[in-house]
């Protein structure tokens, strides 16, 4: 390292040591990064709950082809459109860099090289406007998602579903994370998209598989994977295959494929037991409130029926909008007003962590 960024880090520290608070009456307005995957996002948040500009772009185009994402060309695309976000937010805003009271970024967990992007890019803005630098956690993010919506009361139990991650988590307080159920195998995100690439259905796969679904009139039963009685743990490998089995069968036997019903047979048993994990873990830990986040909380058949059981429960079900259930840096902006609120900022150092943990960050 040279004298000249050493130089740099040490007055970001000392800056970093000070006090932050604004003037009376003065709002807090964090600009925020997201670059996990294959969305690259800017967002301006006011107060943690107010969106003043939240811009994504989106590069499903370009991993279609491929039938995945392919991390080397997220990276590259991330690179391309990060400066012209970052522009297009602060004028979408209608605020000056002046402004702005921090810089956030989504530290991990995600794709390294995609991560990468986005953290150097936080932190070259915050050395140059001399800002605070918050690191987030990319699924407190998604959980944070519903606070730009609603009023989050506690204890909770919050259902992350997403592409790479499936889990349960208590929240006692702000900020307190308490992972009681993760996925095994293949989170549910990733299940679908392996079942619906295994049925000839465009990437990424979930809409679509919910589409049919919600269409078919009747299903092919398909296996639950409950695990130990009392397990919070979810397993959606064992139903993958058993999917690719009724599949291969049906090709076998030179019959048509029953996508639909195929479809409404993994989607039902997907379903049933995140309901039902959720619902008993918010009877056992006394939640006031159910959250749902990640992408696959926009999944139609889920919403609906984590509905009904909340309803039956007599506890609040709170969804984020669909624009904020998937990837997009509003989300990582409102997580990060929680360490704003603490005064808990990053120096120079922060490094990218694909593999952050929730429950440390």
């Amino acid at each position: 390292m040279d004298r000249d960024t050493r130089s740099a880090m040490t007055n970001f520290s000392m800056h970093n040591e000070e006090q932050h608070t604004p003037a009376a009456g003065r709002p807090v307005y964090i600009m925020a990064i997201e670059t996990s995957c294959d969305e690259t996002s800017v967002a301006i948040v006011e107060n943690g709950a107010v969106i003043r500009a939240n811009v994504v772009s989106s590069q499903i185009e370009t991993h279609q082809r491929y039938g995945g994402v392919v991390p080397e060309v997220a990276s590259r695309k991330h690179v391309e459109s990060i400066t012209w976000m970052l522009q297009e937010a602060v004028e979408e805003a209608g605020i000056g860099l002046e402004e702005l009271s921090a810089v956030a970024v989504t530290q991990g967990p995600g794709l390294v090289g995609s991560l990468l992007v986005g953290v150097v890019a936080g932190k070259a803005l915050a050395c140059a406007l001399e800002l605070p630098l918050i690191g987030v956690h990319h699924i407190a993010g998604h959980i944070y998602a519903n606070q730009l919506e609603h009023q989050l009361e506690y204890p909770l139990i919050a259902l992350v579903v997403s592409g790479g991650h499936t889990e349960l988590v208590h929240m006692e307080g702000p900020g307190s994370f308490r992972i009681i159920g993760r996925t095994r195998d293949d989170a549910a995100g990733e299940a679908y998209d392996k079942v619906a690439r295994a049925m000839g259905l465009p990437y990424p796969g979930g809409p679509h598989v919910d589409r049919l679904a919600q269409e078919a009139e009747h299903e092919i039963v398909m296996p639950r994977a409950w695990l130990e009685a009392d397990s919070y743990d979810f397993s959606f490998s064992g139903l993958k295959s058993a999917v690719l089995n009724v599949i291969n069968q049906s090709k076998m036997r030179g019959e048509a494929l029953q996508t639909a019903q195929i479809a409404k047979g993994f989607q039902e048993s997907v379903i049933h037991v995140l309901v039902e994990k959720a619902s008993r873990a918010v009877r056992e830990y006394g939640a006031k409130q159910l959250l749902l986040a990640g992408g696959v909380a926009a999944n139609r058949g889920l919403r609906s029926r984590l509905a009904a059981r909340c309803q039956q429960l007599g506890v609040p079900l709170l969804v984020p909008s669909l624009s904020l259930c998937t990837d997009n840096a509003a989300m990582i902006a409102a997580a990060a007003f929680l360490k704003w609120d603490k005064q808990e900022f990053a120096d120079l150092d922060l490094k990218a962590e694909p593999l952050l943990k929730l429950e440390a960050w």
